[in-house]
């Protein structure tokens, strides 16, 4: 061991070992991996060791195909053997609604270039799986070749010597102590066998991650679970058969399958659920279990038995109750978090599907400056402090195994988590009707069902609030709608140096005083970090406004690039308001202040007097319509709310929801984060080059944006011929057959009572006019490729 390194990453688990490979691998060879006792010691070495290609988000997808195609080259590299099992894996549909999943989610699989899945008759899959398994009350299946299993200690083996093949060292039997950072914020690592110097931490630390995020001050959102399998002795329908049978994920039942040599393993996601060791696992334990609780995963054991008969020929050889670290939303927790230098790649509950991945996107982040892919579903930044309370884990972490494979619905509210933070008037919309979303723990409107009785079921189709969300925009059409708007990022940017922030982080030109600006930001390398929208109250201060869920991941961003040392606030949780919306929406708002607003132009912003209230108005638009903004303290949140709508009673005004907006503004054809615009996507892809200012001084991304090549795809509008569902997102369009594009958001057009939805498309397809179809619910639809913002494109409404 050396006193000092480039970087130390601790944890020798598959994932430690993968990040150390790729830091060696892209060019770092003065880095060591550090692990309190053997290599695999911890979750690893008794996974049941699953890789699985298929992921519904396509830059996770892309992590997971790259990590199975590494597991031969890394056994070429290293001389270990990976131990690879290409089985192939199925998804069983045993209901309807399954069915309909599945078809579904093999459109989703192949518009972002998933090609390896097929879905298969009852009889298909009985041909290839046999007796072995039940197979009389499935509808199919859906079945990709590219997974099968590993052995979990041939990979973290390989892993390991390839990285000490390229010059890294692996430290065993020395655990890390304490993290301490010095004054040039580089780290004292301090083990059991001494103290080493480093600029980069990597905490890789599986069960044990808890602690040592503790140790540098950071608080993570991650928990040990229980869970269990079991492995039999032979079966005789395995030992006469010449081949492997696929790994098998009875989604209906809960159990996953594959075979253990001549015999199978069957494993369980119980909806009753167990935490363990919720602060992180004892520092002895190891190559250790967890006694087996099986009266606790009863029930679905018995659904396993009958899906696989073949289980009641044989004995159980071993049981395996393991502890396996959870996030609440069961994705990995990848990236810089807390003081400088300091990484995490843990949480990685599928390690031999992203494990590879994970390395890879974590190695480019510290060596380049960011990863290749968008991986914002793995970047710990979509996580805020409020998500690591304990009981917020323990509900969210507990919700997401229960329901590991249980169909969840796009309009589909789940409990855990929730009520933790809401709107000042709260109890009133609720008392209202209001039916309640969540965004990133604040509880947000989805729409208003005045009848207490009314229920929603989860459906791919248009569902039961189709009609309510349909009354909403009429009456942003014909009167004035009034939205909740706390669940909108607000960022205060002051001080002298404030005006040279902005300018080299924003690729717009400053608003001047009470004006309002789209925003883009930019990344160094010329792709979108940012869809955000800059005020200029005219006081010396500045509003960064956008998607209150990328907070975390906005602020980092912001303090990373404040070379110049402005004042940055995040106060969205000090800040709320309202936004108002349609041609009533003006005389609403004249009769409660003595500001003549008949001059407020769009985009344009002051501060008034509102009735009781001195409120920060600003005036655009959504929704296609007259609207404006209204932003209030929290404590005023409630009282807004009673002002507006007692002074809207007699013209119409009613409360919307997010549903209805999301209608509303993709009849605008304007595109939101993570749809139409994410880190993977240029500006020129998108349309929003059209806000860049490219004839101001530098700013973060121009080079690279001026110079970079034109796109193979842009973004279009269709109009589709849908019967009772409609577009969501990651739907393949094609033409003749042959996929050219993927939609990008989806919904129906109330007021123009059509389908629509964005998609990015080959720019040979991308004609006005052209003729595609879209693969809706699993279901091909024709479409037509229609001009931007079908709805007022004029924009003569939101400008009256």
């Amino acid at each position: 061991m050396k006193s000092a390194y480039k970087a130390i990453v601790i944890g020798g688990g598959v994932v430690g070992a993968s990040v150390l490979y790729h830091l060696a691998k892209f060019g770092w060879k003065d880095v060591a991996l550090v692990e309190r006792a053997e290599l695999t010691a911890g979750s690893t070495w008794h996974a049941a060791a699953g890789y699985f290609s298929l992921n519904a988000d396509p830059n996770i997808a892309a992590l997971q195909a790259y990590t199975i195609n590494l597991y031969k080259e890394i056994e070429a590299e290293s001389g270990q053997s990976v131990g690879m099992h290409e089985t192939g894996g199925l998804m069983l549909a045993s209901n309807p609604q399954r069915w309909e999943m599945l078809k579904a989610g093999l459109s989703t699989f192949q518009a972002i270039g998933i090609d390896s899945a097929k879905l298969m008759s009852r009889d298909e899959v009985h041909d290839i799986i046999g007796d072995v398994m039940k197979t009389d009350d499935i509808y199919g299946a859906l079945y990709d070749h590219n997974e099968g299993y590993l052995d979990p200690n041939g990979v973290t083996y390989a892993y390991a010597g390839a990285a000490k093949k390229r010059g890294a060292d692996v430290i065993l039997r020395n655990r890390v102590l304490e993290l301490n950072q010095r004054g040039d914020g580089t780290w004292d690592v301090v083990t059991e066998q001494g103290t080493i110097h480093t600029e980069h931490v990597v905490n890789a630390g599986g069960l044990w991650a808890k602690q040592c995020g503790l140790m540098a001050g950071v608080d993570l959102p991650v928990t040990p679970m229980e869970h269990h399998y079991l492995i039999t002795d032979s079966i005789p329908a395995l030992t006469e058969r010449k081949t492997e049978i696929p790994l098998v994920a009875d989604l209906d039942g809960f159990t996953y399958a594959r075979q253990e040599r001549d015999g199978m393993l069957l494993g369980v996601y119980e909806r009753n659920v167990k935490h363990w060791m919720m602060d992180g696992a004892p520092w002895d334990y190891g190559m250790d279990l967890i006694p087996e609780d099986i009266d606790r995963i009863m029930p679905e054991l018995e659904i396993g038995f009958e899906r696989f008969p073949a289980l009641a020929e044989t004995g159980i050889r071993r049981w395996v109750n393991g502890g396996f670290t959870f996030a609440p939303d069961g994705n990995p927790l990848v990236g810089p978090v807390g003081p400088r230098g300091y990484w995490v790649a843990c949480g990685v509950m599928a390690g031999f599907s992203q494990g590879g991945g994970v390395g890879k996107a974590l190695a480019e982040w510290m060596i380049n400056g960011a990863p290749e892919e968008d991986v914002f579903g793995m970047d710990v930044a979509r996580f805020g402090l409020h998500q690591s309370n304990r009981e917020y884990i323990r509900q969210t972490t507990g919700q997401f195994y229960a329901r590991r494979f249980m169909i969840t619905y796009p309009n589909e509210e789940l409990p855990a988590g929730r009520n933790l933070k809401t709107p000042g008037a709260y109890a009133d919309m609720s008392a209202a009707g209001c039916r309640w979303t969540n965004i990133w723990g604040m509880e947000a409107p989805a729409y208003f069902a005045p009848d207490p009785e009314f229920v929603e079921t989860g459906t791919l189709q248009r569902n039961a609030a189709f009609d309510l969300v349909g009354e909403e925009c009429k009456a942003v059409e014909t009167a004035a709608g009034l939205l909740d708007i706390t669940a909108y990022s607000r960022f205060e940017i002051s001080g002298p140096n404030a005006d040279a922030f902005l300018d080299q982080l924003l690729a717009c030109k400053l608003p001047k005083p009470g004006k309002v600006k789209l925003a883009p930001m930019l990344a160094e390398d010329g792709r979108l970090k940012g869809d955000l929208t800059l005020f200029n109250w005219g006081d010396g201060t500045y509003w960064l406004m956008g998607s209150y869920y990328l907070r975390a991941f906005h602020q980092r961003w912001f303090d990373d690039h404040n070379a110049v040392g402005a004042v940055i606030r995040d106060q969205s949780d000090a800040m709320s308001g309202f936004s108002l919306h349609g041609p009533k929406a003006r005389e609403i708002l004249q009769t409660l202040t003595e500001t003549d607003l008949s001059g407020l132009k769009m985009m344009n912003a002051i501060t008034i007097d509102l009735g009781l209230l001195r409120v920060k108005l600003a005036r655009l638009s959504l929704s296609g319509e007259l609207a404006y903004e209204i932003n209030c303290s929290t404590t005023e949140h409630a009282t807004l709310r009673r002002m507006l709508l007692d002074a809207g009673r007699n013209l119409g005004i009613r409360e919307i929801g997010f549903r209805a907006m999301a209608s509303l503004r993709l009849e605008k054809s304007i595109g939101i984060w993570n749809g139409e615009f994410t880190q993977a996507y240029t500006p020129e892809m998108t349309g929003l080059n059209r806000w860049i200012a490219w004839d101001k001084g530098e700013f973060v991304g121009k080079e690279a944006a001026k110079n970079d090549l034109p796109p193979e795809r842009v973004l279009c509008m269709l109009e589709i011929e849908a019967n009772n569902a409609d577009a969501m997102g990651f739907e393949p369009v094609r033409s003749e057959g042959s996929i050219v594009g993927m939609t990008t958001t989806g919904d129906y057009g109330h007021r123009l009572q059509k389908s629509f939805a964005m998609a990015l498309i080959d720019i040979s397809h991308a004609e006005v006019s052209t003729s595609v179809t879209v693969d809706i619910a699993g279901e091909r639809q024709q479409a037509t490729i229609i001009e931007m913002s079908p709805y007022d494109p004029s924009g003569s409404k939101m400008r009256a």
